[in-house]
C-alpha cells in the first residue's frame, strides 16, 4: 500500500527545449520548509526551472511535483494555491489602485468571503511590516515597500512554497535589510522560499541549500558551506568579502558581521 506523497516539491530529471535550445539538462532537486538559494550565470537555466514548479513552463521530458500534483496535469491557476511566484520587477504585478486592493485580488479570485479577505489582507501586511498602506497607491511606494508588498500579494493566497526572483536588486541599505527580514519571516511561517539571486551575501547570510545552475545543468545541490569551497570565478561568481575576510583571519565560517566580530572578541 503506497504512502502519502511527501509535502514537497520534487524535480525530477527535468529536460526543456526553447527555440530550439535545450535550456534545462536532467535538472533534478527538491524543496521544502528552507531556503534554497537557485544561483548561476546569466543564461544558466535559473529562472527557467523556477517557472517550471509553478506549472508556468511544463518540462519536455521529465517532471515536476508539487505535494504529489504532477505540473503537466494541473493548470497555472491551481498550481498557484501552492507556489507563490514574486517576479523581479514588482511594478508589472501592481494594477490596482490601492495597496489593499492590490494584496486582495488573489484571495477575492479563490472565491472566499469578504471577511476572510480582509483578514488575509491585514494580516500579509502586517508580515511585510506594510502595516497602515493600505489606502496608498502601490506606485507611491518606495523600491522596497514595493517588494514587500509584492511578497504580501503572494502571501495573502497562502501557499506553502515561495519563489523570490532577485528580491534585492536595486535596494538601498535599509530597503534590503528589511526584505532579508521578511524572508526569514516566511521560513520561521513554514514555507518553503526559493531564492533566485546573482547576491553572494544574500546567499551567504540567508541560505540553507544552495542549488547552482551552469549551463542548464546542477552542477552543485548542497549546504552552504560546501558551496563557497567551489571555484566559483568558473561558474562567474565572487565570494563574499565578508567570507575571505574570515579565511583570511582563521576565524571559520562565518555567515553574518556580527558573528565576525563576535569571533575576534573572543581573542581578548
Amino acid at each position: 500500500m503506497r504512502g502519502e506523497p511527501k509535502t514537497m516539491i520534487a524535480v525530477e530529471n527535468v529536460h526543456f527545449t526553447y527555440n530550439g535550445r535545450e535550456v534545462l539538462k536532467g535538472v533534478s532537486t527538491t524543496l521544502e520548509n528552507e531556503i534554497v538559494a537557485l544561483v548561476g550565470p546569466n543564461g544558466s537555466g535559473k529562472t527557467t526551472l523556477a517557472k517550471h514548479l509553478n506549472g508556468l513552463l511544463k518540462p519536455n521530458r521529465g517532471r515536476v511535483l508539487v505535494d504529489g500534483m504532477d505540473t503537466r496535469e494541473h493548470t497555472v491557476a491551481e498550481l498557484s494555491r501552492k507556489v507563490g511566484y514574486v517576479f523581479q520587477n514588482p511594478e508589472k504585478m501592481f494594477f490596482e489602485e490601492t495597496v489593499f486592493r492590490e494584496v486582495a485580488f488573489g484571495p477575492r479570485n479563490l472565491g472566499l468571503s469578504d471577511d476572510e479577505v480582509e483578514d488575509r489582507v491585514r494580516w500579509a501586511l502586517k508580515a511585510v511590516g506594510l502595516e497602515g498602506f493600505e489606502g496608498r497607491t502601490p506606485y507611491s511606494l518606495s523600491g522596497g515597500e514595493k517588494q514587500r508588498l509584492a511578497i504580501a500579494c503572494v502571501l495573502a493566497m497562502k501557499p506553502k512554497y515561495m519563489i523570490l526572483d532577485e528580491p534585492t536588486t536595486g535596494l538601498d541599505g535599509r530597503a534590503e535589510r528589511m526584505v532579508i527580514e521578511t524572508i526569514v519571516s516566511l521560513r520561521e511561517m513554514g514555507h518553503g522560499v526559493l531564492l533566485i539571486t546573482h547576491d553572494m551575501n544574500l546567499v551567504l547570510e540567508l541560505a540553507d541549500r544552495v542549488v547552482l545552475l551552469f549551463r542548464g545543468k546542477k552542477v552543485f545541490d548542497g549546504k552552504v558551506d560546501d558551496f563557497f569551497k567551489l571555484q566559483l570565478r568558473r561558474y562567474g561568481l565572487e565570494k563574499p568579502e565578508l567570507l575571505r575576510l574570515s579565511e583570511k583571519l582563521g576565524v571559520g565560517f562565518i555567515r553574518k558581521p556580527e558573528e565576525l566580530v563576535k569571533a575576534l572578541e573572543g581573542w581578548g
